[in-house]
Order: C-alpha cells, then structure tokens, then sequence
C-alpha cells in the first residue's frame, strides 16, 4: 500500500511502500503514518489552532537520522517541515499531507563548565538548557516559557530576561551542527562556513536543520531578584509613566516588562481580584541581589500596588514563572510590533484595549530590549531589529473555537490602533501564519542579503514550511528535466 504525499510543487503522489520501507529501514529513530502509534502525538503543537496531518512523520534520534530523512525529502521532492520544540506560534512545524522531520526527541544538553560552552541537540527545550546549565551557575540568554523550543528560539534570534546584559540567544550562538538541503552534514560557525553561520543568527529555518547548538555559557546566579507587582488596571497609565522613565536608566542586569490581562487566580492576590483587570510588572535582576533590592525600590514603592512578590529566587525557578499561563492546548493568534519609545499615544490605545479583553487569558505583554541587543549592528547576523527598545506581543490566548473571530478580531484591531507608534519591524518568531507580507519587515536591510545566502543553500526551497526568504530563483524537481523557476 502507498502513502499519499504533497510533494514541492503542490500536487499528491503515491509514495510506493519499498521507498517508506527503505526510509523506515534506514533510520534510527521511528517513521509514523497516521495509523500509527504516535501519530497523533507527534502532530500536536502547542497552537491549537494549528491542525494539520502530515503523510509521514521522522522521529529522529541522532544527527544521522536527520541527514537520511533530509536526503530522502530532496530526493522525492517532498513538502518539508521541521520540528524542534513544536512551539511556534505559526504551526510551521506541521504541514497538511507533507512530511515532518521531527527532532522532539533530541533533547540531550552537555555542559563543558570549563570552556563554558553547552552543546544542545535540536530537540531541546528551554528547562532542559536552564537544568543542566544552572547545575555549574552557568546560563546562556533565552526565551520566558521553559516549554518553549531552543531551535525555533535562537535561528529566530531569541531574548528573554538575560538579554540586556548578556544578548540575544543567537548572539550566544559559537557553533551549529546543521544538515543542508543536500542532505550534508557540515558545521557553521565564525571559522567554518561564517555565511551560514551569520544566518543561522536569526534567520529562521531558512538554511538547513540544526542537528544541534553550541552556546557560550556565562556565570547566573543561581539565585536572582525576579518577580512580579500587581497594580490595579485603573492605575495603568501612571504605572506605564513612571515605566517609561524607569526603563531606559535601569542597568543592563534588570529586564522590566509589563503585561496586562485579567487577573488569574494566583495565591498571593486576594480573591476579590480574580477575573480583573490588572497590569503586572514582571522584572528579573541578574546582578547582585543587595544592588538589586536598590535598583529595584522605586519601581516597588510607586503607586497602590495590590501586591509585590519580588524576592530572591532561583534562576531556574524563575524561568519556569509563567509556564503556568502558557500551557500547550490552547488557541493563540499573535500580533507584534516594536518601538522605540513608550508614547502617550501608546498607552492610550494599551489601556482601552486593556478594557474590552476578548478573554480570561488573553494579554497584552510589553518586553523591555535594549542593552547588549542593541551593541551589535544589523550586519552582524540575520537580525535586524538591533535599535528596537521595546516589544509588544499582543497575545490572544482562549479556550473555545467559537471565540476564534471575537479573539483574532480584537488582537489585529490592538495592532492596527498601535501600528503609528511602531518602528515597523517586528520580531520574526512572533509572525503568525497570515503575515508572509511582514517578513521582509522583520529582516529588513538583511534581507537581500539572505536572500543571497537562501540561493546558495537552498535554491530549491526545500525549507520552505517557515518564515520564509524567498531565493531569487529555484529548481523545481519534476519528472522531466529540472526548470528554474521565478519566486512567485
């Protein structure tokens, strides 16, 4: 028996059962169909909006299982997507009737303490980093979701609490085991293969599957001052203020973000709180906790806060704060922008739509950048957004499918009312699957350059179930003799 396929140029071919045997055969890890054990497992990500049936899954275990399934996609011409930690908002992780190279489990993280360098496989997710790292009292800057994957992470760029000391996740980045759209296993990095690596920065999926990561590790904690202070919804506009000024004179050890949503049932918040409207400052100080306890005191001692839980706490702890309210199995529809500055005008349009949240779980979430982001240039790697100072990710999270117009409509109303206080660029990990016209914006004077560099790697567009840099022209394999095409 066959398996129906979607192959590169958008038509379904029968895949005979010697090839599926001969790729089953070959592989260390496992090869899934829909009838499988596994299945339904395997095509689950954390966006439920996203529900799609690959023809085949490849559950690699090793670098070698990667380089076979890339190999076996080029030759049959397959649609290709790649999963790592299955976290991105867009669901490229999964296509419809394609074949899905999954590296979930390649999860293996080994700690040179000395050298300070962690070497992560593809697979890993952001705990499995912090647990081994923090081990030594070592870390490397990256994301706020301990579920989130490192792959997705840093070839998008990556910033969490640790970047304005310590930089982007991808500016961490020393070295990259990647598997090219040849199928080759090479190695990127400033001495080997410098162009790719410079891609790989930042560049998304765009120029091979990363088999695995290496990091430069820095000393971090293991205890830090993070937490939260909780102030009343009404109080937005003077908490955002006194932010505004607060935010730019703050050392490069504290990141101070802001959300605003309905209040959880959390236990520090007394009751009568629950299920309304808050804005949170969330903040994590890296440095010594005594300057922290002083840096942090204006923030602490401003306005009527209903509650204040920042104290020392581990590292790795911290990391995992807002896990709970960014669970797998909910419907997320993102929209992002950055700015420079925090406006009035901004804050205006922050507190209305603050008011008339399409749901519980829905949030606006405000990140402070800045620091050591913005002492690289543009030319350095992939990303472009260097001068950016802040970040907004207009979250909207829920439940039911019913809600899925209220929910999506208010999120694109927030970032069209917030659209004339914005840069226009925006961060390409927070594209959703609708934005395909923003991804020159979130590369900006890179992208020809990537584009460039996606002719030279991937003429054919193998990896193209991404945020994708469109190659000048591609070689499209049919049955006859190969055509170039023009991007369309």
């Amino acid at each position: 028996m066959s398996v129906s396929i979607r192959t590169l140029s958008g038509r379904d071919i029968a895949l005979p059962d010697d090839a599926i045997d001969g790729l089953r055969g070959s592989l260390h890890g496992r090869l899934l169909t829909s009838g499988s054990i596994g299945y339904d497992e395997a095509r689950t990500i954390w966006n439920a909006m996203v529900e799609r049936r690959p023809a085949l899954i490849a559950r690699c275990i090793d670098a070698q299982d990667v380089a076979t399934t890339v190999r076996f996609a080029r030759e049959n011409s397959l649609l290709t997507s790649v999963r790592g930690g299955g976290h991105n908002i867009a669901g490229n992780a999964v296509s419809d009737d394609g074949f899905m190279i999954d590296l979930s489990a390649m999860r293996a993280v080994h700690v040179d303490a000395t050298r300070r360098i962690a070497r992560v496989e593809g697979g890993a997710t952001l705990a499995d980093v912090d647990r081994a790292t923090q081990e030594h009292g070592l870390a490397t800057p990256l994301g706020i979701n301990s579920t989130t994957g490192v792959a997705g992470l840093t070839l998008g760029g990556g910033f969490g609490w640790l970047s304005r000391r310590l930089g982007l996740t991808s500016d961490n980045l020393v070295a990259a085991d990647v598997v090219n759209a040849a199928g080759e296993r090479i190695r990127a990095s400033k001495n080997e293969n410098a162009e790719l690596f410079g891609g790989l920065r930042g560049g998304g999926g765009n120029f091979g599957v990363v088999s695995s990561f290496e990091f430069q590790l820095h000393q971090v904690g293991p205890t830090v001052l993070a937490g939260l202070i909780v102030h009343p919804l009404d109080d937005a506009k003077e908490v955002i203020r006194f932010y505004r000024q607060f935010a730019p004179e703050s050392p490069e050890e504290l990141a101070c973000w802001f959300v605003m949503r309905k209040a959880p049932p959390l236990p520090f918040l007394p009751a009568a709180w629950h299920g309304r409207e808050i804005l949170v400052l969330a903040a994590c100080y890296s440095g010594d906790i005594a300057d922290g306890e002083r840096i942090l005191k204006p923030l602490r001692q401003f306005g009527r806060p209903i509650a204040d839980v920042i104290g020392p706490q581990p590292y790795a702890a911290w990391q995992t704060i807002l896990d709970p309210l960014l669970t797998p199995g909910m419907r997320n529809y993102w929209k992002s922008h950055d700015f420079l500055d925090v406006s009035d005008g901004l804050i205006d349009v922050f507190t209305d739509f603050a008011r008339r949240l399409p749901d519980e779980q829905t949030e606006i979430a405000f990140a402070q950048l800045g620091g050591a982001i913005n002492r690289l240039t543009t030319s350095d790697s992939a990303y472009a957004r260097r001068e950016a100072q802040y970040l907004v990710n207009v979250h909207g999270r829920w439940a039911d499918p019913a809600r899925d117009d209220a929910c999506v409509r208010w999120a694109r109303e927030l970032f069209a009312a917030a659209a004339p206080f914005s840069t226009g660029s925006v961060y390409v990990n927070f594209l959703t699957g609708d934005e395909e016209s923003r991804v020159r914006a979130a590369y900006g004077a890179n992208y020809d350059r990537l584009v460039a560099l996606k002719n030279r790697f991937d003429p054919t567009k193998l990896f193209r179930v991404n945020q994708n840099i469109r190659p000048t022209a591609f070689t499209l394999p049919t049955a006859g003799a190969p055509e170039t095409r023009p991007i369309a």
